[in-house]
């Protein structure tokens, strides 16, 4: 990476020297941040027992290396959807990047694709999806460019934001189902957190608000309203006949619903549980991700997120059944500290780490990655 004269030269952010593992961007990205878009970005739903689940259920996994085994010549390529990846991590959508860095998911998506990894789009983005489409979708080199979607009660304006994701060259949607409402975020509440001027999620703008309906005396504002325009199996079987492009769900964690994805004919799912930030105490994704496995087997491409930081949580997901992982909070960490440039060397730190681990359990591919390398509890 360059050093931090070339960052000046070129005026780049520079990387702080002792910056040498993801854990590091998360100690600048808080020195450099509001408080309260730090409460936001950073925080959990309720007490934040599964945010830190996650990553503590990684680390609870123990590998049981192979020796001796010839890895020359070894490489991190795998295949997804009908494409060759240079390597099998994806920066998954974090919403309004622009809190912790004026040049938001531009930055992010210019160093993703410079490091040929995969770039997830929020449709709460801060930044405009053509803007972002024009900037990388035509990069040969780059990582796959998918676009997140949270379905909106107005159909007609659904389906024009998926037309819009398909001229800008968006490669997949990545369907989010497990927040049909937002967590009960305890830590962004006592910040009183609020967007800043200039700050919103511009690819939603003009959209009409959704009609309100009657809350009877005494009733819920959650059940008796909101909850009408929730997404349901409906909305995806729906969402499947508006598009050829590769359907992902992002937020399953019981197998029954793997099973009911894959017979509506979605094409992939990512085993999440939104980071931690919807509910609290549900099941950390490493715990979760081998369920998911086991009932839809290799019929069905699966991703993970949640408490990924290391090399080795990456091979764990691997070994488990994940085709590729997807990191955020450590990405926007490095985004806070310095801009495009961090982004791209914490993803190169998450790859030299993967690769380390292979060749230190025996493993030349992905393709040698199996259960057999996690001790059985």
């Amino acid at each position: 990476m360059s050093t931090s004269a070339d960052a000046a030269q070129h005026g780049l952010q520079a990387i702080p020297p002792d910056t040498v593992s993801l854990a590091d961007y998360e100690r600048h990205a808080q020195a450099r941040m509001d408080a309260g878009a730090w409460a936001y970005l950073q925080g959990g739903a309720g007490d934040e027992h599964t945010l830190d689940a996650n990553a503590r259920a990684w680390q609870q996994l123990h590998l049981l290396p192979r020796v001796l085994r010839h890895t020359a010549g070894g490489h991190t390529r795998t295949q997804l959807f009908g494409r060759t990846l240079s390597h099998p991590l994806i920066l998954a959508p974090v919403a309004y990047q622009k809190l912790a860095h004026p040049e938001g998911e531009m930055d992010t998506a210019l160093a993703a694709a410079a490091q040929e990894a995969g770039f997830v789009l929020s449709t709460q983005a801060s930044t405009r999806l053509e803007d972002i489409g024009d900037a990388i979708s035509a990069d040969d080199l780059r990582g796959p460019l998918w676009m997140q979607l949270y379905l909106q009660p107005d159909r007609a304006f659904t389906k024009a934001l998926l037309h819009r994701a398909e001229a800008a060259g968006f490669d997949a949607i990545v369907l989010t189902v497990d927040a049909p409402t937002s967590g009960v975020r305890d830590r962004e509440r006592r910040a009183n957190f609020q967007l800043p001027v200039g700050i919103s999620a511009v690819n939603l703008l003009g959209m009409a608000p959704a009609p309100a309906r009657d809350v009877p005396a005494n009733g819920s504002a959650l059940f008796d309203d909101l909850l009408y325009h929730a997404p349901t199996w409906d909305d995806v079987a729906w969402l499947r006949a508006q598009t050829r492009r590769p359907i992902l769900l992002k937020g399953v964690l019981h197998p029954d619903d793997a099973r009911q994805a894959l017979s509506l004919g979605v094409d992939g799912l990512i085993v999440s549980n939104h980071g931690g930030r919807t509910l609290d105490t549900v099941l950390p994704t490493a715990r979760a991700l081998p369920r998911i496995a086991d009932a839809v087997g290799s019929d069905m491409p699966l991703l993970v997120d949640g408490g990924i930081r290391r090399g080795t949580d990456v091979l764990k997901a691997l070994a488990l059944g994940a085709r590729a992982v997807l990191i955020g909070r450590p990405y926007v960490h490095a985004l806070a500290t310095a801009g495009a440039l961090g982004v791209a060397h914490c993803i190169r730190l998450l790859r030299d780490e993967l690769e380390a681990a292979m060749a230190l359990t025996g493993c030349a591919t992905l393709a040698d990655i199996h259960r057999d390398l996690i001790e059985k509890s």
